[in-house]
């Protein structure tokens, strides 16, 4: 037994200080008796309105996360989730590689990205054509292109909500994106792909998987 709340898993998320979803998706999913401890992530500058200021924002993250998987280690957590996707999926497929190793290394733990759990997630659906939605800016969006295209999908397109800052990404009404989904659902895409965790889309997932007969 890992704890009582946890008897079968505490896992400990690393999300950047502006998010305010991930922790209420992962609790909201209930997976029985999994746990979770949230390590934070300073981002003193939230600004996101642009190529240089997003590539700001990965500085941030990237000068902050060793202290954030320090305090959720004394959690004594069994896994690392990387509650932040964008850094995942940098560098491609050998770069979010390179990060799951440096995490390994920091913590000891088997360490899940966002990048690689949509790979997983993708080829246990056998599904190959994939479009993409972000609330990225476009030097980000091309880093998720290059991803899924090295792991070997076929990326129909990748649209981006260009959100100005990292807190506007979770204020994106359910009805923008409706009118995405609609405009990436076409001939021969096999599923359609969110990223970026701070976008609550979760429970707007599962309405739309029925509505459109497709993941």
């Amino acid at each position: 037994m890992t704890n009582m709340v946890g008897p079968r898993a505490v896992f400990g998320v690393i999300v950047p200080s502006t998010n305010t979803v991930v922790e209420h998706d992962y609790w909201r999913a209930g997976v029985a008796g999994v746990a979770f401890r949230a390590g934070s992530m300073y981002i003193p500058n939230p600004v996101m309105g642009g190529d240089e200021d997003f590539q700001a924002l990965l500085g941030q993250i990237r000068a902050s996360i060793d202290t954030a998987v320090r305090d959720a280690l004394t959690a004594q957590p069994d896994r690392l989730v990387m509650g932040m996707s964008a850094e995942t999926f940098w560098g491609g497929v050998e770069g979010n590689a390179a990060f799951e190793r440096r995490l390994r290394e920091r913590s000891g733990l088997p360490v899940t990205t966002g990048a690689s759990a949509c790979r997983a997630a993708l080829h246990e659906l056998g599904c190959r054509r994939i479009a993409v939605f972000s609330p990225y800016q476009p030097i980000a969006d091309r880093e998720v292109g290059r991803f899924f295209t090295e792991a070997g999908f076929d990326v129909a397109a990748v649209t981006g909500l260009r959100c100005p800052t990292a807190m506007d990404i979770a204020r994106v009404p359910e009805q923008r994106l409706d009118e995405v989904v609609a405009e990436l659902e076409g001939p021969g895409v096999e599923a359609i792909v969110q990223v970026g965790t701070n976008l609550s889309f979760v429970a707007q997932a599962d309405r739309l998987e029925a509505a459109l007969g497709g993941p």
